[in-house]
């Protein structure tokens, strides 16, 4: 059976972020009276701070074996920590999962497993195609951080430019050429990469080049050929997928659903070779792909 629903236009980033200054904007234009001033900041309530709010509990305490949390531990390094940091207590774009409410009413990964394999594209948060075993790794240490987390202060982590110019140039084009030169070319599309993008936000573009990191421009969505039983093929932009559903964006701008059972498709992602590769770096090979990247100036 087809679902059919029409899809609203996407809103824009900058848009909600205007309309969220806009009556700090209007408010420093008109400044009341001083008999009408606001009260002293004394009496206002102060600023929301994540890291000053306290991690939300736990609903159902959970335990695992110290041999699956130190496999999660390696995995979340491979697969998330460019993101929410090698400790999941977030990173310079992705949040704390200490203070995540989603890890605090999960229960074996009930809801933790759903968005690793779905992903969050509108996020920049990728899907990724990994073992139930993989995937039980990674929940298990994301609970075991947040239990180990109950009892430390402070917040975010952020990244030391001195910790992103530790790699070797030569190295890195010589993994690049192994690597990555099959999509990628220095003198094609990254040729003077490194003068529109710099440290951090050149690093994010490499491992996951998805919109607002560095201010690149959004990827194009997975293409998704499908063939129903009729034989009648629709072709559009993926929506959602798991492993029961499948929804795309048809031409017309209509939202599509089927039982992934039920038809038959193929997903063309242009992003799913940064996805594999994440998982076959070391930190070492990061840094030296990045030191390659960086002499990439004209």
């Amino acid at each position: 059976m087809t679902v059919w629903t029409r899809m609203p236009r996407p809103s824009r980033r900058w848009l909600a972020c205007l309309a969220l200054a806009a009556p700090s904007l209007l408010a420093a234009q008109q400044t009341p009276p001083s008999s009408q001033q606001a009260p002293p900041s004394s009496q206002q309530a102060p600023p929301s701070n994540p890291a000053s709010r306290p991690r939300p509990e736990t609903v159902t305490p959970q335990a695992y074996p110290a041999e699956q949390v130190d496999a999660g531990r390696r995995l979340f390094a491979a697969q998330c920590g460019f993101c929410h940091g090698r400790d999941t207590m977030g990173g310079e774009n992705g949040p704390d999962l200490t203070r995540s409410t989603v890890v605090a009413e999960d229960v074996r990964g009930d809801t933790i497993a759903p968005i690793v394999r779905t992903g969050r594209t509108d996020k920049g948060m990728p899907a990724f195609a990994l073992s139930d075993g993989d995937v039980a790794a990674i929940v298990a240490f994301v609970h075991d951080a947040k239990d180990a987390a109950g009892a430390l202060t402070g917040g975010r982590r952020r990244v030391d430019a001195e910790d992103l110019t530790t790699g070797d140039a030569n190295a890195g084009r010589q993994y690049f050429g192994r690597a990555c030169a099959r999509c990628h070319s220095a003198t094609g599309d990254l040729a003077g990469v490194a003068t529109r993008h710099e440290g951090l936000a050149l690093l994010q573009r490499m491992l996951y080049p998805t919109a607002g990191r560095g201010g690149g421009p959004a990827p194009a969505p997975p293409k998704v050929t499908v063939t129903l039983p009729s034989g009648q093929t629709v072709i559009g932009s993926l929506v959602f997928r798991d492993e029961f559903t499948l929804t795309v964006k048809d031409a017309s701008g209509w939202s599509r659903s089927w039982r992934t059972s039920a038809v038959t498709f193929t997903v063309d992602d242009p992003l799913q070779a940064h996805v594999d590769q994440l998982g076959k770096y070391t930190d070492e090979d990061m840094h030296d792909v990045l030191a390659y990247l960086r002499t990439l100036r004209d």
